[in-house]
């Protein structure tokens, strides 16, 4: 009998932690996919952020690291610039990386890191409880804006590829979803390019997926994917916000 479709070998047999509905498993699954069809799963290392993702060590048949919270992209700098025959990626969520971990983000990018960034952007705080994230939509209603966001007194969202996008080290950014099969098979190339370019020594790469948190949100997972669609796109469109080397005729 002729297999069709299986596990990837970058990604280990064993049960995810993940609440039902939750988009995180697709993502793993699409990293080590592109682990595998590219060939590097031997000298990956992935970086483990603190969130919802932190037991991400678990899940990956790579070497693992496990940085302390929002530190992700500093830790992966090391790791690269130790070997940089290493191919080395960060899998962070939105209040990891858009709140405590801002400066380590940006700076990596500014500096042009040779690294891979892998950004779940579900609009809350998952891990902790469902608190407002950096990323949580105006009007929002989490567990600390019961009220819904509001901007007057606490800011507007952090939209992470068009702020990155400004920052002239940055190689390749662009903002994905995974809410249906037509996204799942764009966030895949985009992961997959991503890895490209670090193997081929572009620089700074980060890939923004927008996900779903069933259980903060307090919705069914059907409902959550409708949430995401009517309410996150719009608010964070989907597309490239800046390929360098496509913009330069490379």
């Amino acid at each position: 009998m002729t297999t069709v479709f299986d596990r990837p070998h970058a990604l280990i047999d064993t049960t995810l932690h993940y609440c039902p509905g939750c988009t995180h498993g697709i993502i793993h699954r699409l990293i080590a996919e592109c682990l595998d069809e590219l060939g590097v799963e031997g000298r990956a290392i992935g970086i483990s952020s603190v969130g919802c993702s932190v037991l991400t060590y678990n899940y990956f048949n790579c070497d693992m690291i496990q940085a302390a919270h929002g530190r992700a992209p500093a830790v992966a700098t090391g790791a690269k610039r130790a070997d940089p025959n290493n191919i080395v990626f960060t899998y962070q969520g939105d209040g990891d990386l858009a709140a405590i971990g801002t400066a380590e983000t940006v700076h990596s990018a500014a500096r042009g890191e040779n690294i891979t960034v892998i950004f779940v952007n579900n609009a809350i705080y998952g891990m902790t409880g469902g608190q407002m994230a950096p990323t949580s939509l105006p009007g929002q209603i989490t567990q600390t804006s019961p009220y819904g966001r509001d901007v007057k007194t606490v800011g507007y969202p952090v939209k992470v590829c068009e702020m990155l996008s400004k920052v002239d080290g940055a190689s390749y950014l662009e903002r994905v979803t995974v809410c249906d099969v037509k996204n799942v098979n764009n966030a895949k190339r985009a992961i997959k390019k991503a890895f490209q370019y670090q193997i081929d020594g572009k620089g700074f790469s980060l890939i923004e997926i927008l996900s779903t948190c069933p259980t903060n949100w307090g919705l069914t997972p059907e409902k959550a994917i409708d949430w995401l669609k009517d309410n996150m796109i719009p608010y964070y469109p989907l597309g490239v916000y800046k390929d360098k080397y496509a913009e330069e005729g490379e």
